[in-house]
């Protein structure tokens, strides 16, 4: 079967491409959005809610990513059954219960409640997402058009921590969730105005536990899902483990608390350059190979940078260039890996997109928090942890990129 095979659904059932990226990355975005806007109030929300504690404020970020995780193992088999446009509205409508939740907490453990839910949302647009592009494209068409939605997805992103920091000062920490519940409205409305349903009637599966326990049973055996899933996992962890503690590694660790929405940008936006090499060069190398060299990658810059650290061997003057240099090459790995990841994964499963597509991401988010949390809590004033985590990560990623077929 070819790379390139179109499925299933008539030319005149498509929204033009340029329009479907843009699309598929707002919805991707909102996500980001959830998660990269609410860093630059971490310091607020940990001196007025959890003062006893500051790094407990980290776990805003954690337990969102972690309702997502749980909201992945039934947003997929919701859309095999009733449809992906009608299982992203009912997304985006917790999403939205859970944002008004927030805008009223006046503690942690309301707020940590609040962003669960939102995070359980979250997860249609993200998983039934990724269903969606699967019902028209597979192999390296569908990792394509995944790399360019993550590039343009990635510029609101990257301005988020800035929009957050506004809406801050307006507002204060509260006023985030606003841009939440604008991001959601928008979304939601573009999908349902402009994308026609990918999945006709014929093709769902009801809701009913044998043919529910038959398409799990066949997407956990399956060799391939599972290794993509895994080495997911461990691009997942490393770069959450970066997210919760970056706030107080770029305005403690290296003194530009200030200017942290800018390097942030900054960052996300030099980092957005992996996904366009990806989308220019999968199609001719292939999505393994593109993974495993990041991987290789990642892997050299975060042992040269842990030597450097560790022995505290760079000079002052060149201590934040090359933990800004580090960052960017975090992000710029996820760029060029998790597009082609969970295209090779979904590649044989285009009947049970929905299900297999559940699956691959509640498993990698949920064990992604699993390593993302430790390493947050264990900020110690320095990016050794952080670093160290990126390290094992990536290695053991690369180790099994050699067990993936393309």
């Amino acid at each position: 079967m070819s790379d390139r095979f179109h499925v299933s659904q008539s030319p005149q059932r498509r929204l033009p491409l340029p329009e479907f990226i843009a699309m598929l990355a707002f919805l991707f975005a909102t996500i980001a959005f959830s998660i990269d806007a609410m860093l630059p109030a971490l310091p607020q929300i940990g001196a007025e809610l959890t003062p006893d504690n500051i790094n407990r404020a980290q776990l805003i970020l954690t337990v969102f990513v972690a309702g997502m995780g749980a909201g992945t193992l039934f947003a997929g088999p919701i859309s095999d059954a009733i449809g992906r446009k009608r299982a992203i509205t009912l997304g985006f409508a917790l999403y939205g219960v859970g944002t008004v939740a927030a805008l009223f907490a006046n503690s942690i453990e309301f707020l940590l409640v609040a962003r669960f839910v939102q995070g359980l949302g979250a997860a249609g647009p993200r998983i039934v997402g990724l269903a969606l592009v699967r019902d028209l494209y597979e192999g390296r068409e569908m990792a394509r058009i995944t790399s360019f939605v993550m590039m343009v997805f990635i510029i609101i992103p990257a301005l988020a921590p800035s929009i957050g920091a506004g809406m801050i000062w307006l507002a204060g920490w509260h006023g985030v969730f606003l841009g939440f519940l604008l991001f959601a409205l928008i979304g939601c409305a573009w999908l349902n105005l402009r994308q026609a349903e990918t999945l006709p009637p014929e093709r769902r599966r009801p809701l009913h536990l044998v043919p529910l326990k038959a398409a799990a049973r066949e997407v956990l055996t399956d060799r391939q899902v599972m290794l993509c899933t895994l080495i997911l996992t461990l691009g997942f962890g490393q770069m959450f483990g970066l997210l919760s503690s970056a706030q107080q590694l770029f305005g403690e660790a290296y003194g530009t608390g200030d200017a942290f929405p800018f390097w942030f940008a900054a960052m996300a936006l030099l980092s957005g350059s992996g996904t366009i090499l990806n989308a220019a060069f999968v199609t001719r190398f292939g999505m393994r190979r593109i993974a495993k060299w990041a991987y290789i990658m990642q892997t050299c810059v975060s042992a040269v940078m842990l030597f450097l650290v560790a022995g505290d061997l760079l000079p002052e003057t060149l201590r934040f260039p090359a933990f800004f240099f580090w960052c960017v090459s975090v992000f710029f790995m996820a760029g060029v890996t998790f597009g082609n990841l969970n295209a090779l994964a979904l590649q044989r499963m285009g009947h049970i997109a929905g299900m297999a597509a559940s699956i691959v991401a509640a498993i990698s988010t949920v064990l992604a928090t699993l390593i993302a949390a430790p390493v947050g809590l264990l900020y110690d004033g320095t990016a050794l942890p952080v670093i160290t985590a990126t390290l094992i990560c990536s290695g053991l990623a690369w180790a099994m990129m050699r067990l993936l077929n393309d």
